[in-house]
């Protein structure tokens, strides 16, 4: 949720970032006129309120002289209070409409203000999906023509090793559901290690959140927007299926005040991950890159409002030592405005080469949420100037099914086997290959 004050003082920069979307800048001026209209309800109410104590405080005395008088004076001054006390049964209905106003017009200005996304960053290139701006490539796709062999991609690979089994996964579940099997399993579970050590050494802390959280928790990381529509919602239960660790790390300290002095806090959480993959028919149908449901591996982090620009490049630089580690080539890009999510005001992505497809494709991405989601879900830190709202960020350490694609198909050899990056061995029993199932 962006400031209030911000829109009031600088509605053109609100109006610029919502442009730079491609979504209604005009819901400011709504926001504008939704916050004139509460703050003349306050106005209203407190000068009633103010008629009302006033009025209270005439009411009380001539009730103790009404007890006091003597019969001679008692019917004047019975007529005075009686008709005080009509006033101020006329006055209470006043302030009651007057209270009830209030509150309609404050909800209407909060419910306008939900609507806008997170104010973008000025240095976020404009555009939309295809506007990114490619930051730095780090390593060089193989040339397997000329090593003499013949590409196979993670399918073909997963079938042979016995690590990944589709048809089955289509059998219980339906379509873009798998089972990972054999050394498919060991991967992962060595992916997962090896990213959580790697966060631990880096100061987080590491924790398994619940996939399943209530309304409040979904919709204060602004899931229920833009994204609503790859939300698994439990009717019956009025719970959601998490798309990612980042929602209940989020809500984690919702409604709570931090400590200045603890941030930054960071927490990496192993999850799974539930996505409808809404509006991606006919995309990515084969194999385990596009999936319904996945293991990830997410950094989450709580800090100071001032210091989230630097934790950003922080959070990127660990997400580079993880795939760096990996010895599979890949790109960093500054993702356009119009692709971010809506509480990001600026997002890395890390694209892995795929050399069956022959092109990059996302694997991680950290977004600076700003203060954001902390004022959606009231988390707040205490400093020398008082209480005020912090800053969240995020940042995917592994998506499994996805590296697993692109490990497969980067480190593949001529038999089908695939080397084993010398950081995932001490995980994998030591193992320098996976090697084809007999």
């Amino acid at each position: 949720m962006i400031d209030l004050k911000l829109i009031r003082d600088e509605p053109e920069h609100v109006r610029t970032s919502q442009r730079s979307r491609g979504e209604d800048p005009t819901i400011v001026d709504r926001v504008l006129a939704a916050d004139e209209r509460r703050r003349a309800a306050e106005l209203a109410f407190g000068t009633l309120r103010n008629e009302q104590k006033e009025l209270g405080k005439q009411i009380g005395p001539l009730q103790g002289a009404v007890k006091k008088a003597s019969d001679d004076d008692r019917a004047g001054i019975q007529s005075e209070l009686d008709g005080l006390m009509a006033t101020a049964t006329e006055l209470s209905d006043r302030v009651k409409a007057a209270e009830d106003e209030r509150a309609a017009a404050d909800a209407d200005a909060a419910a306008l203000v939900a609507l806008l996304s997170n104010v973008v960053e000025t240095a976020a290139p404009i555009g939309g999906e295809d506007d990114f701006v490619v930051l730095e490539h780090v390593g060089t796709p193989r040339d397997f023509a000329a090593e003499g062999i013949a590409v196979r991609d993670h399918v073909e690979l997963g079938e042979l090793l016995g690590a990944i089994d589709i048809e089955r996964g289509a059998k219980v579940s339906g379509s873009r559901f798998y089972y990972l099997t054999g050394v498919g399993a060991l991967l992962e579970l060595a992916l997962v290690n090896h990213a959580i050590a790697l966060a631990c050494s880096n100061g987080f802390i590491p924790v398994i959140p619940p996939a399943l959280v209530k309304p409040a928790a979904m919709e204060g990381t602004g899931f229920l927007g833009q994204a609503a529509e790859n939300v698994y919602r439990l009717e019956q239960d009025d719970m959601y299926l998490v798309g990612t660790a980042e929602v209940p790390l989020a809500a984690y300290h919702s409604d709570e005040i931090l400590d200045a002095e603890s941030l930054p806090r960071r927490y990496v959480g192993y999850s799974p991950c539930f996505r409808r993959e809404a509006g991606s028919h006919g995309k990515d149908t084969r194999g385990i890159f596009r999936v319904h449901w996945f293991d990830k591996v997410e950094m989450f982090s709580y800090c100071n409002p001032e210091d989230a620009t630097n934790e950003h490049q922080r959070i990127l630089a660990w997400e580079r030592q993880f795939l760096d580690s990996l010895e599979v080539p890949y790109r960093v890009i500054d993702v356009a405005t119009g692709d971010l999510g809506s509480s990001a005001a600026r997002k890395f992505d890390i694209e892995a080469w795929v050399p069956s497809q022959e092109r990059y494709r996302e694997v991680t991405s950290t977004s600076n949420c700003t203060e954001f989601q902390a004022r959606r879900l009231r988390v707040r830190m205490r400093d020398g100037d008082g209480v005020r709202p912090l800053a969240t960020l995020n940042g995917t350490l592994v998506a499994i099914t996805r590296t697993i694609v692109t490990l497969l198909e980067n480190h593949q050899q001529a038999d089908g086997s695939v080397r084993v990056p010398m950081a995932l061995r001490p995980y994998l029993g030591g193992r320098e290959t996976l090697d084809p199932i007999a």
